[in-house]
Order: C-alpha cells, then structure tokens, then sequence
C-alpha cells in the first residue's frame, strides 16, 4: 500500500489486520498518519518526490501488485515536492499537469516495472455507499432538483480533472472544487451565500478507483453543519463513507439529507 493522508489507509489496514492479511505499506511523509506503521507488516516512509525509491522498495519486497489509500494534496503535488531523476523525467513528459496525468504517468512506470495498481477499495467494500436515501431525511424537491444540477456540472469536471466537488445553492453553481479540497470549497461557498442553503455534490473521477477515490466522513457533515450545506450526493458504489455509523448519526443529528447516486457511465 502506498499510504497518503486521513483515515482512508488506517481502516484499510485494520481491515487487512482483522482478515489476517499482512500487509507492505510506503508512507508519504508529507502525508501519511503515524497510526500506520504499527498496523503495517513492515513499512517504509518516503518523500512525495521519491519514485526511484518507490520502486526499489517495491522490487525489494517482491511486490507485483499495490493499491493507493488516502488523498495526496493537489497543491502539495505541483509545489512542495522535491523529485528525484525519475519523477522530473515524468513532469518533462507531461503534457497537462495535472493530478490525473501525473498518477496515470506513474501507474504506467510501475506497469513497465511488472507492479500494477490496484483497486483502492480493495480491503474496504463495506464502506462504500449503497444507492439511495442513507439517510432518515430525504432530499426534498429543491435539493433534488439542485443535486441534479450539481451532478452534470460536477461530472464534467471530474472528467477533466478539475475536482470532484460542487456546491449548489437555489438553482446556482457558488462553488467549484479545484486545488483547495471540499472543506475549504465550501467555506468559500458559504461566503457567498448569504447564509442560503447549499448542497454538496460529489462525484468520482475517471480512474477513480486506482488512486482517487471520492471520501466523507464526520469531518465532512460537521463542515457541512457550520456552512449551512443541507444536502450530499455522492456516486454510490464509488464513495467511501468512513466511520459511517458516526457520519450517518451526525447527519441525522443535523438533519441533513443524504443519497447515494447511480454513477455516470
């Protein structure tokens, strides 16, 4: 596992742990949680830049197969990183950079070296959010109509690498997620709302499952709380809800509405 940041790479782990699984894990430096090692069979911290020694590693555990847990910053990608020989070959070949090229560069790296990515959720399948209403309200007519709205744009987006979020509010586009993450999207929304209602809609990317894989959790209903989001979408069967009995609680508590999406084609 190539572990990056949050909770993503932690219940991955313990969920391996729990099967009887060992698991290799490469932390990022910049990024992984301490909590990682101890549950690793053994693990190896690198730097962001570090692709050489990625690879190294990986020959030197006889690793042909490996999956990416956790979120790497967009604007940690592009500005904090020092790369090594390898990885600033790869930029040079870049024709867009952005996160999608740079992970499909990379993914293609590893191919050429006999190790290929795997699915994210691999270990996490129960954590993936069904179809439907999760939640015990259900969106009302406005908030339906909003996170349709929500899901064309924030689709077309994600197709082109953009982000993966966008918040709606009355019929309206206030907000589009790019380097910044979803909390500081909608913070940014919620300041030019007037204080009206948004909804947050969140969909998955192209190669979703390999590297980027949409995430919520508490973290996000509380933000959700104090930006006056009222409702969340997300593409089911492609969503991780982390702690989800705590974030569904949380949800019911603050009386936001919660669906599961069928995803884009």
């Amino acid at each position: 596992m190539i572990a990056g940041n949050g909770r993503f790479p932690v219940l991955a782990l313990e969920t391996a742990r729990r099967a009887g699984d060992e698991v290799v894990v490469v932390a990022l430096k910049e990024e992984a949680l301490p909590e990682v090692e101890p549950l690793a069979a053994r693990c190896y911290w690198i730097s962001l830049g570090q692709l050489s020694r990625l690879i190294e590693i990986l020959k030197q555990e006889k690793i042909t197969e490996v999956m990416m847990a956790g979120q790497v910053k967009h604007a940690k990608i592009f500005s904090s990183i020092v790369p090594d020989w390898k990885l600033v070959k790869l930029l040079a070949g870049l024709k867009q950079k952005n996160t999608d090229a740079l992970i499909g560069g990379v993914a293609k790296i590893l191919a050429d070296e006999g190790i290929r990515l795997a699915d994210s959720t691999l270990l996490l399948k129960p954590l993936l959010a069904a179809a439907g209403v999760l939640t015990k309200r259900k969106p009302s007519p406005e908030e339906e109509r909003d996170i349709a709205y929500g899901r064309k744009i924030a689709n077309t987006l994600a197709g082109v690498d953009v982000g993966q979020s966008v918040a709606i509010s009355d019929g309206a586009c206030v907000a589009v997620e790019a380097m910044e993450g979803t909390d500081a999207m909608l913070e940014r929304a919620a300041s030019l709302v007037n204080g009206r209602a948004l909804r947050l809609v969140k969909v998955s990317r192209r190669r979703h499952l390999l590297f980027d894989v949409p995430v919520v959790g508490p973290g996000t209903i509380e933000t959700m709380r104090k930006t006056g989001a009222s409702a969340l979408a997300v593409d089911a069967g492609q969503t991780l809800l982390l702690d989800r009995e705590a974030m569904l609680a949380r949800a019911n508590e603050c009386e936001i509405a919660m669906v599961g999406c069928d995803p884009e084609p």
